[in-house]
């Protein structure tokens, strides 16, 4: 059954196959930042659209043998059960492993969780929430006093190709890239009930409460030449900057592009060894105050 948010209208669902695979190319990453996030201390955690489970598998792994928890929380049933599933193999056991479906824009989100933990974790969700800043005071929420948040965000765009890749014009990821830049704000404006947060994302933990607030950002970087799960992350971000390019860069960017992604052309991306595979994602962690 596909599944839609009601405020992004994405099906999140047939997102499962990509969101399997960014997991397994990011795996050393997640578990680097779940190691930097969990404190000795911390025992319950909540997972917050948790895609095909990534995280709650990385932290069920590093809770195992402390009596802990991981609340894993998604909207899309197919991802949850995924998400659940992959969490209790790593935890075998040792975590208490449970699964809440729901919406992080919905005001019953405290009640569905159900209890208030050390630690909310929600990467690459807040900015498809329709009001932002609510969102964090939302989540904020589900935290015991001293219990933290962390939200990870994008922090520079993802480069993939070399600036002259010999077809059309150089410089042809940074155009695209822009053209995506224009249509994500149009896809925000057009949410229901969309409200814009003018500030940085330290700034809204702030606004939503919390204290402490600090921020560190990481790299995911595979050179040239790709294999496996970075070179299947070239193609699909390749695709996905075709979806808005249309109507948004000049025709000879467009024939360029659909050069590279043509698997029977001569110019096919899959084939050079050229092309690499680079992001930097950012860590905004608050607290919540004591008392």
């Amino acid at each position: 059954m596909a599944h839609h948010h009601s405020h992004d209208n994405i099906d999140w669902d047939a997102e499962l196959e990509r969101l399997r695979d960014s997991d397994e190319l990011t795996a050393p990453e997640t578990a680097q930042v779940v190691a930097a996030l969990l404190r000795p201390s911390d025992r319950d955690v909540v997972d917050i659209g948790a895609g095909a489970g990534g995280s709650a598998t990385a932290f069920a792994a590093a809770l195992a043998g402390t009596g802990g928890s991981v609340t894993v929380v998604d909207s899309a049933p197919q991802l949850l059960s995924e998400a659940t599933a992959r969490a209790r193999r790593a935890a075998a056991d040792a975590v208490e492993i449970r699964a809440v479906e729901t919406d992080a824009a919905d005001d019953a989100l405290a009640d569905a969780v159900g209890r208030q933990v050390d630690l909310v974790h929600a990467a690459f969700v807040v900015h498809h929430l329709p009001d932002q800043l609510a969102a964090l005071r939302r989540l904020a929420g589900l935290l015991r006093p001293g219990g933290r948040l962390a939200i990870v965000e994008f922090g520079l765009e993802q480069r993939v190709l070399p600036w002259d890749v010999g077809v059309g014009e150089p410089g042809l990821e940074a155009r695209l890239a822009a053209a995506r830049e224009s249509r994500f704000q149009e896809m925000r404006a057009e949410i229901t009930d969309s409200v814009r947060l003018p500030m940085g994302w330290s700034a809204a933990l702030r606004e939503a409460g919390l204290t402490d607030v600090r921020t560190w950002s990481y790299l995911v970087d595979r050179p040239a030449p790709v294999t496996g799960p970075a070179r299947r992350a070239v193609l699909r971000r390749l695709d996905w900057l075709r979806d808005s390019a249309q109507d948004r860069v000049s025709a000879d960017d467009l024939a360029a592009l659909d050069r590279l992604l043509d698997p029977e052309g001569p110019d096919y991306v899959g084939n050079r060894d050229d092309v690499h595979f680079l992001a930097a994602h950012t860590v905004h962690v608050g607290t919540r105050p004591e008392g």
